[in-house]
């Protein structure tokens, strides 16, 4: 046997080392433990499920079904497609700023950061949390519409699904930012109550703006949330294409986003 014979590598050591397991991403394991939190909230959650449903359900029935000169559509039509905005609005104003403003006072935010997220994945998470109790509540508004005033036809889909969209992240992005200013629970529900109820009168489940007062009706037309119901239920309703409502909801989401993933960043 020669020297060289004795230093040639064996075949063993050329097997391949076996790929390392993947783990679940963090903001997957972020998602899942607030989705776990969120869970435990079960008051704040059951209003974003039940108010709109309850409120439609009253208030759809008390001005008919004919067109008139306060609705230019059937009035339980125009408010079926109004209380879709009332799922976001009661996301973004009561549910996440309670959410995250407990999380404040126990200090999870503090954990969370200690565990090793990565700065953007708290935002992305509570993003997601937020459309997908949009997604919940949202349907379930409409499937129980459906029985009792019928859902009208939707005459502009595409403007509709981005009216829908841009008021989703726009009240799920302002409800971030209240929560992460804001020093407790008590305190984020008590802001949220306040800045919810006079927006949902006046620009979404309130009178229509017909019978409203001057002074009213330019206040209910500068809201968010109006807004953000001008852009679904025009073109939902073939009422306009709902365009300005569309590009000023629009510009307040991506503000809005923009200083919540700033306040939220780990």
């Amino acid at each position: 046997m020669t020297a060289t014979d004795t230093l040639a590598p064996t075949t063993t050591d050329a097997r391949p080392a076996p790929r390392a397991r993947r783990h679940p991403s963090t903001t997957r394991r972020l998602l899942v433990t607030e989705l776990r939190l969120l869970t435990r909230d079960t008051i704040t959650f059951t209003f974003v499920l039940a108010f709109p449903v309850i409120s439609m359900l009253i208030i759809g029935g008390v001005f008919g079904t004919e067109p008139d000169e306060a609705f230019p559509v059937n009035p339980s039509h125009w408010y079926v497609a109004s209380y879709f905005t009332v799922v976001i609005g009661s996301t973004g104003l009561i549910m996440l700023p309670a959410h995250m403003a407990s999380y404040r006072e126990r200090g999870v935010l503090r954990r969370f950061a200690a565990s090793g997220f990565p700065r953007w994945s708290f935002a992305l998470a509570e993003l997601a949390i937020g459309l997908g109790a949009i997604a919940i509540a949202g349907p379930l508004l409409l499937a129980i519409a459906a029985p009792v005033y019928g859902i009208p036809d939707v005459e502009d889909p595409l403007r509709v699904a981005a009216g829908i969209v841009a008021g989703s992240v726009a009240f799920i992005s302002i409800g971030v930012l209240l929560g992460s200013v804001l020093p407790s629970a008590r305190a984020a529900q008590s802001v949220g109550l306040m800045l919810f109820f006079p927006s949902f009168l006046l620009g979404v489940g309130g009178p229509p703006p017909a019978v409203m007062s001057e002074p009213l009706r330019e206040i209910a037309e500068r809201l968010p949330l109006a807004l953000a119901t001008d852009a679904i239920r025009e073109p939902w309703l073939g009422i306009s294409n709902g365009t300005g409502p569309l590009i000023t909801i629009t510009v307040i989401a991506i503000v809005a986003t923009a200083l919540a993933a700033r306040r939220t960043a780990l």
